[in-house]
């Protein structure tokens, strides 16, 4: 694996959890409810999930980042990284190296999970496998759907946190209230700029996701990664990854208005993802070991044994 470090620069920085009736255990001890994933109702923490209110352990640390976040995510900051890391010139390494960096990462933004990604990783590609047997290619996308956050490690250059992971969210148009803790927006530089404060800002209805820029972080880099590194993962995997965070519109439904018929039929896989994304997140442990050889061979299948990163 080589690693070359050359970031841009940055603005400011700053338990019952499933059904009782179990009906199957896949390999790595990863328990599924008999009809199916069964979303719990509390995260590790005793909470409701994505609830940013809840008083937790967290809860400062979570919303903070979201004001960090929101402040500097501006166009002009998302165009400068694309440019950069689109480049894929700081690392080659396989998929699975790549996972295995993520041991030393957790996610501040999450309200839900303070385990290593990989846990997260692995508790999703599973769920959706035991519910999905025939679609290998969603196993891996739950996989490698977070990939993007080696971004926060040490020696791939270690970005701010408000850099890489949360919510995403289109920047060239207006900040639409169904994004998380909204009122931070006010202090972005694109606030009150006038090409950039109206519904559609820059863009035009209909033009197409593909066509609209999204605030920089983890999975617009993976998105990057996978599309340059020429992986026949279908479309609809490349758009779970790039949207997976993109919850404004999968959850509520905002920014419909810039989507296309493409957008719209790649949407439902991103609705049948998310439910395991989020609801898989528990303290649940797989066995890395006995998975392992089964996502190898998917990786086989679908990436080169060396990607640019």
């Amino acid at each position: 694996m080589t690693i070359l470090i050359d970031q841009p620069e940055l603005g400011s920085q700053p338990e019952k959890l499933y059904s009782e009736t179990i009906e199957l255990v896949l390999d790595g001890g990863f328990p599924v409810p008999k009809d199916g994933f069964m979303a719990p109702e509390i995260n590790s923490f005793g909470n409701s999930f994505r609830d940013y209110d809840a008083e937790s352990e967290r809860q400062k640390t979570v919303e903070e980042f979201y004001r960090i976040n929101h402040i500097n995510q501006t166009y002009d900051f998302v165009k400068k990284m694309r440019e950069a890391y689109g480049k894929l010139d700081r690392v080659e390494m396989s998929i699975w190296e790549c996972c295995e960096l993520l041991n030393d990462v957790i996610d501040d933004s999450d309200p839900d999970l303070d385990e290593p990604q990989i846990e997260h990783l692995l508790q999703t590609a599973e769920a959706i496998r035991k519910d999905y047997p025939n679609e290998d290619w969603l196993h891996l996308t739950g996989l490698i759907h977070d990939l993007g956050k080696v971004l926060l490690h040490p020696s791939f250059g270690e970005l701010p946190q408000w850099a890489v992971v949360g919510d995403t969210f289109p920047v060239g148009c207006a900040f639409d209230e169904a994004n998380v803790h909204h009122k931070y927006f006010k202090e972005n530089p694109d606030y009150n700029n006038p090409h950039y404060s109206t519904k559609n800002g820059i863009y035009s209805e209909g033009c197409g996701l593909d066509n609209v820029m999204i605030s920089w972080g983890h999975d617009d880099y993976m998105y990057l990664v996978a599309k340059e590194n020429k992986s026949t993962l279908p479309p609809a995997a490349l758009f779970i990854i790039r949207y997976h965070s993109f919850y404004p519109l999968h959850r509520y439904g905002a920014y419909k208005h810039l989507m296309n018929e493409e957008d719209v039929e790649n949407l439902k896989w991103l609705h049948i993802f998310n439910k395991y994304d989020l609801y898989s997140k528990s303290k649940v442990r797989i066995d890395v070991e006995k998975v392992k050889p089964y996502y190898l061979s998917l990786i086989e299948k679908y990436f080169p044994a060396k990607l640019r990163w």
